[in-house]
């Protein structure tokens, strides 16, 4: 008998539930480094995967299978592995589908951190890298060599939430035998599944709206079986795990993902439509807004705008440090997906490690802001801002 397919909210709420002998209603938090067999025999299958089961929480735990299971059914992937954070999900991504030698192909608008993993640390060990410009298709055409592995793409981008075409630059991955890899971060599967326009992996950094409220770090790499086996080899001997506590928040997380993401893009856009009205704000950047030169594709691959808004004020650094030291109730840091509103300064925060050239490139100007609109009243979070129209 088939399994009767469930909506959105009733995964994000059910899906991956294990219940143990003692009948608890909400999800057990597994608590322990290692499991107890009932014989030798049964602890040497499940240490050569003979036979399923748990072993040791580097690898295997219930709470955190609970977590797998759950994300991968609202991305619609076969299988997900998680991390310790985002950014060792990307290091797991790359470290078990590349070789040395290998070359990738990545989009110019990433995080900072992810510019420093791939330039200063994996090249080490021989990983080839080309650069290209987000949104421009023949540049990815071009890029690609005959070792091309692996094409890797954040959408909607940090800060600027330009929107990658993942259809199309999934059919170009494609036609060259390489895997298009999209950090989904920002949208979380309440808001956009890459893997239904063609991408091969999903990257999550549950830090962010997965959790919701920056209590924990974690990480996700979902995809196929096949590519997802070679992510948990490496996670079983390299070690960069999630712990169960955090995975156990992270389902917390999940169960209200839909009501909190569909409330960030609410607010996101009303911030978003009141700063272009602003004296001191030169330019807004948000997908939900008629004016992003993106607004029809990211209709297309989105439900909604998302909970980040960036914009440029007149003037430079100074005037842009002056309207965030301006704010009162928005939060200075850096990290984003919380309920609480965060305000930061890329140029000299999260891509601040990057040259000034590198900066220029991708539009990351001394007079950028970007907001992580949180679920606090919109009309508070604006008047926070007020500085902007003095």
């Amino acid at each position: 008998m088939n399994k009767t397919k469930t909506k959105f909210n009733t995964d994000a709420i059910r899906a991956g539930t294990i219940r143990s002998e003692e009948g608890e209603h909400s999800e057990a938090l597994f608590l322990t480094s290692s499991f107890v067999f009932k014989n030798a025999k049964e602890a040497a299958d499940r240490f050569s995967s003979a036979e399923e089961g748990n072993v040791y929480s580097r690898f295997t735990n219930p709470s955190v299978k609970m977590f797998e299971e759950r994300l991968a059914a609202l991305e619609g992937a076969e299988k997900c592995v998680a991390t310790s954070s985002g950014m060792s999900a990307i290091l797991a991504c790359f470290m078990s589908l590349c070789s040395t030698g290998d070359h990738v192909v990545i989009s110019k608008s990433i995080f900072g951190t992810s510019v420093q993993l791939l330039n200063n640390i994996l090249s080490r060990w021989g990983l080839d890298v080309t650069y290209v410009n987000f949104t421009d298709l023949d540049e990815w055409s071009s890029a690609i060599k005959k070792n091309t592995k692996l094409f890797f793409v954040e959408t909607p981008s940090n800060p600027l939430t330009e929107i990658c075409d993942i259809k199309s630059l999934a059919e170009i991955a494609h036609g060259s035998n390489i895997k298009l890899i999209v950090d989904n971060c920002f949208c979380t599967p309440a808001l956009q599944k890459p893997i239904l326009f063609g991408a091969d992996i999903i990257i999550h950094s549950a830090t962010k709206f997965i959790d919701g409220q920056g209590r924990c770090l974690g990480g996700a790499v979902l995809g196929n079986k096949k590519d997802m086996k070679e992510v948990y080899s490496f996670l079983r001997s390299a070690g960069p795990t999630m712990s169960a506590f955090n995975a156990w928040v992270f389902l917390k997380g999940l169960e209200t993902l839909s009501l909190r993401m569909n409330a960030h893009s609410n607010n996101a856009l009303e911030l978003a439509s009141w700063l272009e009205t602003q004296k001191k704000v030169l330019k807004v950047y948000y997908p939900g807004l008629k004016s992003h030169p993106q607004y029809d594709l990211a209709l297309k691959q989105q439900s909604s705008g998302g909970g980040i808004v960036s914009f440029e004020v007149k003037g430079g650094k100074k005037e842009a440090w002056n309207a965030i030291n301006s704010t009162k109730m928005l939060s200075i840091t850096a990290n984003l997906g919380d309920v609480k509103s965060t305000i930061t300064h890329p140029n000299s925060t999260t891509h601040s490690r990057l040259t000034i050239k590198e900066r220029s490139e991708v539009g990351i100007s001394d007079n950028l802001i970007r907001i992580a609109v949180g679920l606090e009243d919109i009309e508070d979070i604006k008047n926070d801002l007020k500085f902007l129209n003095k």
